[in-house]
């Protein structure tokens, strides 16, 4: 994984390889089943721009993060927001996938904005995910398409 400290320190931009082509990588970001398995378990979600759903969190009930899909390019980019469906996370970021052919494999970039780092706690909160995203996401998302 990639993280490049001179990007914008408001966003979260990381990249990986994976060995297998997009066509491989693709599911494990759009289907129920095997997103549950390294994420959490969509409920609703269709790859159609404008398709509303939500993530439950096992770990929290009652807790869920709403998304909509606002960007569609099969086994190319997939784009969604992502809120927090409680009073203490009233922000709204947006994340974004995008898969490059890389000789037989495929370069993952994941791109998350929305982050206002003036704000000490949204600063925190920025670090937080994208140490999220690094240690344990995306190895278990790895470990997913490998399987």
């Amino acid at each position: 994984m990639i993280a490049d400290p001179a990007l914008d320190p408001a966003v979260i931009e990381l990249g990986t390889f994976f060995p297998q082509p997009p066509d491989s990588v693709w599911p494990a970001l759009t289907d129920p089943d095997l997103l549950a398995r390294w994420l959490f378990r969509p409920i609703g979600l269709v790859a159609t721009v404008g398709a509303r759903f939500h993530f439950a969190i096992p770990e929290q009930p009652g807790q869920e993060i709403h998304c909509e899909v606002l960007a569609v390019h099969p086994h190319h980019q997939l784009t969604y927001t992502w809120r927090y469906l409680r009073t203490d996370h009233p922000e709204r970021w947006t994340i974004d996938w995008t898969l490059l052919p890389q000789g037989h494999g495929t370069r993952l970039l994941l791109t998350q904005t929305g982050f206002d780092i003036t704000d000490r706690r949204q600063k925190m909160l920025r670090n937080a995910m994208e140490r999220g995203w690094k240690r344990s996401l995306l190895p278990r998302l790895g470990e997913v398409i490998h399987h």
